[in-house]
């Protein structure tokens, strides 16, 4: 785990700076962890062919059609641009429900998927809209969440990411400690800076 944490801190750093100028490689990135996450959930917690699948076989077959799914990004600019766009909004949602903790958490779990539907479809659509912008600014945000997801792995143990999961599915979660909240507060500021990067400087051209 740490070594993927390093790798994907790496990634976040490249995808941050760089985002817009690697368009491609972006774009099969969306795909691969958009199309990788969601089938491995799937998988992972319905039976299929009678059986429950082990953890092994579900992360088998999500990378295999995440590929297949990064693949369609990278070469189908508006699904690329669509599923970009989809990833920003639910990593806005997410961080919108996590910072809202010391308010009571909502009743229903169907309030925190309204929000991150919402958010994410707002998203994208917007990157149909203005796909440059919309771009420079998933990737800048999503850099800065890989950095910040790593950074919260090595200080908390992924603390940071079981709260914000919690908060998605209506929970209370458990109290989140300050090296929590001051990696929450910098990711704005990273993301700032990363699309300030690309927009001033790589992304042009």
């Amino acid at each position: 785990p740490a070594a993927l944490c390093t790798l994907g801190a790496l990634l976040g750093l490249g995808c941050g700076c760089f985002g817009y100028r690697c368009f491609r490689a972006v774009m099969f990135l969306s795909g691969l962890l958009f199309g990788s996450a969601v089938i491995f959930l799937l998988c992972h917690r319905e039976r299929v062919l009678g059986a429950p699948l082990s953890l092994e076989a579900s992360a088998g077959i999500a990378l295999g059609i995440g590929l297949l799914c990064g693949l369609l990004t990278a070469l189908l600019r508006s699904v690329g641009l669509f599923t970009t766009g989809l990833l920003l909004g639910l990593l806005v949602a997410a961080a919108a429900l996590a910072a809202l903790a010391p308010a009571e958490p909502p009743g229903s779990p169907w309030v925190g998927a309204g929000v991150a539907l919402g958010l994410a479809l707002l998203g994208a659509l917007s990157a149909l809209r203005w796909p440059r912008a919309l771009t420079v600014l998933g990737t800048g945000v999503g850099g800065a969440a890989a950095l910040v997801v790593c950074a919260d792995y090595f200080a908390e143990g992924a603390a940071l990411v079981g709260f914000a999961l919690a908060r998605l599915r209506g929970a209370p979660g458990g109290p989140l400690c300050w090296p929590g909240w001051a990696l929450l507060g910098a990711w704005p500021a990273l993301s700032v800076t990363a699309v300030l990067l690309q927009w001033k400087v790589t992304a042009g051209g």
